[in-house]
């Protein structure tokens, strides 16, 4: 099958109807995770005397830390959930491995795109694009970070156009939903998320269920 901007799009949304308030949940729980790590870091760096405006190293690190548990959950999620929506449960959101190759991997596409919107913007897009699946590979296969970024290129080689239309169009549907009181976001970031799925799933030519999506099956 081959990836369209429009498929992605029309499957985010096609999967979000089958089980439309278990997604808005997870969307909740999800949230609920990243305020109580924000409630967290807050009261370290007001123990330590730090503030919004100036944090604690130890704040940063360990918000860094719990951040990147819940990344890894999220995406675990999402890919089972895209290849089984109908017996994907909360239960995949915890999932703690491979911490290491998905920190590095982290780390390494941060430096790369931040390195090239310092050189004039343009660099900064090309890298968005080449390492967009990076993470998520990380999570799929357990792949190591370099390998990972290798593999992002290669999938994402001929689409380059198709994948930056689909980068500004979910930025756009996220966009709509904060500007819908936020609420809209409990829709648009499970769309969001599918759509990014489907577009990796489908440029890897990986379409049936991942070992993600058997482990949610017997999770049920």
């Amino acid at each position: 099958m081959d990836f369209t901007v429009g498929s992605a799009i029309r499957f985010g949304w096609e999967t979000f109807k089958k089980r439309p308030w278990f997604f808005v949940g997870a969307t909740v729980v999800i949230f609920f995770a990243y305020g109580v790590i924000g409630a967290i870091t807050g009261g370290i760096d007001k123990a330590v005397g730090a503030t919004p405006e100036d944090p604690s190293a130890i704040g940063g690190i360990i918000n860094f830390v719990l951040s990147t548990f819940i990344n890894m959950g999220v995406m675990a999620f999402y890919l089972a959930a895209h290849d089984n929506p109908e017996t994907v449960d909360l239960a995949v959101l915890w999932h703690p491995r491979p911490f290491w190759k998905f920190l590095g991997a982290s780390i390494l596409v941060g430096l790369a795109i931040g390195i090239g919107f310092v050189l004039l913007i343009i660099p900064g897009i090309i890298a968005t694009i080449f390492f967009m699946f990076t993470t998520l590979i990380v999570i799929d296969k357990e792949l190591g970070p370099i390998e990972a970024m290798k593999e992002s290129m290669r999938i994402g080689r001929g689409y380059r156009w198709p994948l930056l239309g689909l980068i500004a169009l979910l930025a756009l549907i996220a966009l709509a939903g904060v500007i819908a009181l936020f609420v809209g976001l409990l829709v648009a970031m499970p769309v969001v998320t599918l759509a990014f799925v489907h577009a990796y799933r489908t440029l890897s030519g990986e379409g049936g269920p991942s070992s993600l999506a058997a482990d949610a099956r017997l999770a049920a």
